[in-house]
């Protein structure tokens, strides 16, 4: 466990470990990877149909992003340690931590669950908000950290307390960043969703959309809960 890394020890460890982690999601045959990566695990990310009519431009990359579900793509890997190096004074547990790629769209598995001490990886579908993707195209088109815009957001949040509400067993998240630190107020969590579940990709090519929060399959949520608990980290962006 890397729970406590506030001393100069403590941080070089992290260090350590995250580069050994980069190295391990990022190379073919290395931990995390359920067997050896081949040219075809990674492809480009599958395109959902878009309306007839759309009002904004479109959010489908000029050219797609090569990802794999097994792994986390290693720009944005070193975008949440670092994230998880700038906000460690916070973030109690270091031991595991989720990362969300929001550069992919809805129809791929794209919230990873990161063990940072043995470098291996989980990947779950995750919805994003309305506010992000207006046409629906699968895809988010934007961030947004203002209230009532049903939009997500980027960086980082610390995981909080489990409640129960309207979307039944929830994880609240503290904002850490300015461009989620209304987070909270906004009752911005970790819920699942019908709409999150896999068979809404066979039947619509893409998942629905929340109102802002990190929506996954009903059958998906215990994992999560497991896996995170109060006290770590997700970093979500578009990068």
């Amino acid at each position: 466990m890397l729970d406590n890394l506030d001393a100069a020890p403590g941080r070089r460890a992290l260090l350590k470990n995250a580069l050994v982690l980069a190295g391990a999601l990022a190379v073919p045959g290395a931990a995390g990877a359920q067997g050896r990566l081949t040219s075809g695990d990674l492809r480009p990310m599958r395109q959902p149909p878009l309306p007839n009519h759309p009002t904004y431009a479109s959010p489908i990359p000029a050219e797609p992003i090569l990802a794999s579900s097994r792994v986390v793509r290693p720009a944005l890997l070193r975008a949440a340690m670092t994230s998880l190096q700038q906000h460690g004074s916070r973030v109690r547990q270091r031991d595991r931590m989720a990362i969300v790629d929001f550069a992919v769209g809805s129809s791929e598995p794209r919230l990873h669950l990161v063990d940072l001490v043995s470098g291996h990886s989980t990947s779950l579908l995750v919805s994003h908000g309305s506010g992000s993707d207006p046409s629906h195209s699968g895809y988010l088109q934007r961030f947004s950290n203002a209230f009532n815009s049903n939009a997500s957001s980027e960086g980082a949040f610390l995981t909080d307390d489990y409640y129960v509400g309207k979307h039944g067993r929830s994880q609240r998240l503290i904002g850490l960043d300015p461009t989620n630190d209304n987070a909270l107020g906004r009752a911005i969590v970790v819920h699942s969703a019908w709409y999150a579940n896999s068979d809404m990709i066979r039947t619509h090519g893409m998942l629905g959309r929340s109102q802002g929060c990190f929506a996954v399959g009903e059958n998906d949520l215990d994992l999560v809960f497991a896996n995170l608990g109060p006290g770590r980290m997700i970093y979500a962006a578009k990068v």
